[in-house]
């Protein structure tokens, strides 16, 4: 496949007028008629071919092999492991897993009874022995296709996830000598992955084994629950022709038992019809997914390494989907069974906002709907008027944490148990934040972030109390992971200021005079310093950062909070000493502490040291598929870093749009299109030979528009038909245009009539592609 370039293929209805192509009826250049934007040919097209993963050598685990879903049930494919004497792969693995399955056992705490549990995997077993693959992971079409060898034949198969409807659709065509190749189903033990890692708790043991049997022409495996209900998987096959069609479901229910009925349902009314209808409606909801957001860059392994990411944001998340648990809907044996909201689901759910995907969202849904669980989490006297969210939870934000290592419950500030781990939620709330602020939508204003953040905010209002200096100070809670307890913890100090001022600017935006309006300005103007030393951020006034530790979260007012942003020459040493002093321990460091590296780099503007941080989170961490782990399978990083490239592209915070704030010398020629930003505008811009040639920007929501363009020199604003707009000089490079909801504006240098084709870049090198490829 050759590699992405600025030659595209024209549309065929296009026309050519006075050497200028018609796409659409609208012109690909400025002209004083028109500023519109067309792509012509299919630029989506060009860079996911490009970005293909592909397989010559059998992938043997999670981190190497295809991965398939949506959101629900997924499947990841690797060799299966064990062999036949004299080292002979015997069979092809598809693990079988559900984001909906789990545990009903909370007096065993979120990580052993309310966990999710494995369900299985099929073997395809061929009659030969394999001897070689050459598969594709069609990222367009979120397909698996290629072929399996063995020495006694060839099986060319398909497989797809269905995007609707949650079947796991294998078709195998097989030649002569491996007609007779065989499926099987092998049911896991559920019980929870983390006991395998750690002790059980007294009294746990897993679920009985599932019953197999087989319904009017669908099998289905029962998986019995001891806290009652049931998860099923059905399945059955079909031959049309020369192939042989698997199609599988899964389905979960508790406390009832409908879920045998639903799979065996679902199977049969998939098992209606071909591979290839399926596949028809499968393939154009990922077409139109893609199509909703472009990004090109000269880095072809880094571009590629992208795409990839917005294919396993859409196959992980839905926004009726559970929240992502650690490893997705892919799970394997790991310590980690659960949702983790200390870092992990507000790294997962980053890039869904400037890829213009916050279809996403699940967290904004999770938090609103089960926003009565994280009252049951509170300790009783807090219950009434005030919300947290604990380390661990299942999908509906239950945790158990009565349990001892039950997955660390809402901590209580000055106690200890449970670990007075304290910010979690206001934290996930600035993911809500950042939903509204990228859509503009008032619904997640009022009926979710307010009231949520509202009662987060007044959890810490019952421990703040006065010094001696005059300042409100926090009692010891506890900052993400690096040990032991603080007074004024940065990690809450920071959310807390960030929560107050946050509830102020909403208070005002829904006209609502809040009773407590004055203590959150009481808050935002005594609360303490941030407790720094000679290093910089410290974890907390009592606990200075002296030993290398993964999580950024003493440093949150940096990133992703944009508190602390480097206005002064003071305080842009202070992020720099406290990055360089972060990073500069190593040993704990891990896979996201070069993603934040690599945004805080970016909010300085120091593009070659975002690409540097991101080129070692790539030759340490980054599997072959992409994939990441940690003593297990874990699915935030690699996402984060698509958030990373973002900040490198676009910034949005402070109600400036910043247009490639941070990019590197090598990436001389860049195209974004349809890229989100707060304030809900649509940004589409070029970059070419080192400058930026042109930035458009279209109103969904009419919201100020503030736009620092990087174009040198005189410019020109006009709207879509090609008309001068007025604007005003911000200073600094920025300007500010006033548009309305729907109206566009496009900045050029002034007398410049840019082609406005959005087109891939040219790529500076050759490039491995992602997989296992043969070289």
């Amino acid at each position: 496949m050759p590699s992405p370039s600025r030659r595209t293929v024209l549309a065929t209805t296009g026309t050519a007028v006075g050497g200028v192509l018609m796409a659409g009826g609208l012109p690909t250049q400025a002209t004083a008629a028109s500023s519109e934007v067309s792509t012509p040919g299919d630029p989506w097209r060009t860079v996911l071919d490009d970005a293909d993963l592909v397989w010559q050598k059998l992938p043997k685990t999670w981190y190497e092999g295809p991965f398939l879903g949506n959101g629900f049930l997924g499947s990841g494919i690797y060799a299966e492991p064990g062999t036949q004497p004299g080292g002979a792969t015997t069979a092809l693995r598809f693990n079988i897993q559900h984001s909906e399955v789990q545990d009903h056992r909370p007096q065993f705490g979120s990580l052993f009874g309310l966990a999710r549990l494995p369900i299985g995997h099929f073997t395809l077993e061929p009659v030969g022995r394999i001897t070689g693959i050459d598969w594709r992971l069609r990222l367009r079409d979120a397909e698996l296709t290629g072929a399996l060898t063995t020495d006694r034949g060839t099986l060319k198969l398909r497989a797809q996830v269905h995007d609707t409807r949650s079947v796991l659709a294998v078709e195998v065509t097989p030649s002569a000598g491996e007609r007779d190749f065989r499926w099987v189903f092998h049911p896991a033990e559920a019980i929870s992955p983390r006991a395998a890692f750690k002790p059980l708790p007294e009294g746990y043991a897993g679920n009985p084994p599932a019953e197999i049997k087989e319904y009017d022409g669908v099998t289905a495996a029962v998986q019995p629950l001891l806290a009652g209900g049931q998860h099923v998987t059905a399945w059955r096959e079909r031959t049309r022709a020369e192939a042989r069609t698997l199609y599988v479901n899964v389905a979960h229910s508790h406390p009832g038992t409908t879920a045998r009925d639903r799979a065996v349902r679902a199977v049969r009314g998939a098992a209606a019809f071909s591979y290839d209808w399926l596949a028809r409606s499968h393939r154009a909801w990922w077409h139109a997914y893609y199509r909703k957001s472009f990004l090109s860059l000269p880095d072809a392994r880094m571009q590629r390494f992208y795409w990839i990411q917005l294919y396993k944001s859409a196959a992980a998340a839905r926004r009726d989907a559970p929240v992502m648990a650690t490893c997705g809907p892919w799970l394997e044996p790991t310590p980690w069974p659960n949702t983790w909201w200390n870092l992990n689901v507000q790294l997962e759910y980053w890039l869904i906002h400037g890829s213009n995907h916050v279809e996403l969202d699940a967290v904004t849904r999770a938090l609103s709907e089960f926003r009565t669980n994280l009252t049951k989490e509170m300790a009783a006297p807090y219950r009434a008027d005030s919300l947290g969210i604990p380390r661990t939870t299942d999908p509906s934000l239950v945790n158990g944490a009565s349990v001892t290592d039950g997955g660390y419950g809402v901590g209580i500030p000055g106690q200890d148990p449970p670990t007075p781990e304290v910010g979690n939620l206001m934290w996930a709330l600035h993911n809500v934040w950042l939903s509204y602020r990228h859509t503009m939508e008032r619904p997640i204003l009022q009926d979710v972030l307010f009231p949520l953040l509202r009662k987060a905010v007044n959890y810490y209002l019952h421990f703040l109390e006065p010094g001696a200096d005059g300042k409100l100070h926090l009692p010891a809670t506890y900052s993400p992971e690096y040990g032991g307890n603080s007074r004024d913890c940065n990690y809450d100090l920071m959310l807390l200021k960030w929560g107050c001022r946050t509830l102020l600017e909403v208070s005002e935006l829904l006209g609502v005079e809040d009773k407590l309006a004055p203590r959150w300005r009481e808050v935002v103007s005594r609360l303490t310093a941030y407790p720094t030393d000679a290093n910089g951020y410290m974890i907390g006034a009592d606990i200075p950062f002296a030993k290398s530790h993964r999580h950024y979260s003493h440093m949150l007012a940096v990133y992703p909070l944009y508190e602390v942003t480097g206005r002064t020459a003071e305080e842009r040493a202070l992020i720099e000493r406290s990055l360089a002093h972060w990073v500069g321990f190593e040993g704990a460091l891990q896979g996201y502490t070069f993603t934040g590296a690599a945004s805080m780099s970016a909010l300085l503007g120091k593009g070659e040291d975002a690409l540097k941080y991101l080129g070692q989170l790539m030759s340490r961490f980054i599997q072959p598929n992409t994939m990441y782990k940690e003593s297990g399978p874990v699915i935030e990083t690699p996402l984060s870093a698509a958030q990373s490239l973002h900040d490198m592209v676009c910034q949005s915070w402070g109600d400036v749009i910043r247009v490639f704030p941070a990019l590197p010398s090598a990436w001389a020629d860049l195209t974004v299109h349809n890229f989100r930003t707060q304030g809900a505008f649509l940004l589409s811009a070029v970059r070419e030979g080192g400058a930026t040639r042109w930035v458009r920007l279209v109103s969904e929501a009419g919201a100020p528009c503030v736009v620092r363009h990087g174009i040198a020199g005189a410019i020109e604003v006009r709207d879509g038909r090609g008309r001068h707009l007025p604007y005003e000089d911000e200073g600094d490079g920025a300007v500010k245009i006033t548009l309305r909801r729907g109206g566009s504006a496009l900045i050029t240098a002034k007398g410049d009539r840019p082609d406005l084709r959005i087109s891939p870049v040219e790529p500076n090198e050759e490039a491995p592609r992602w997989g296992l490829p043969a070289a």
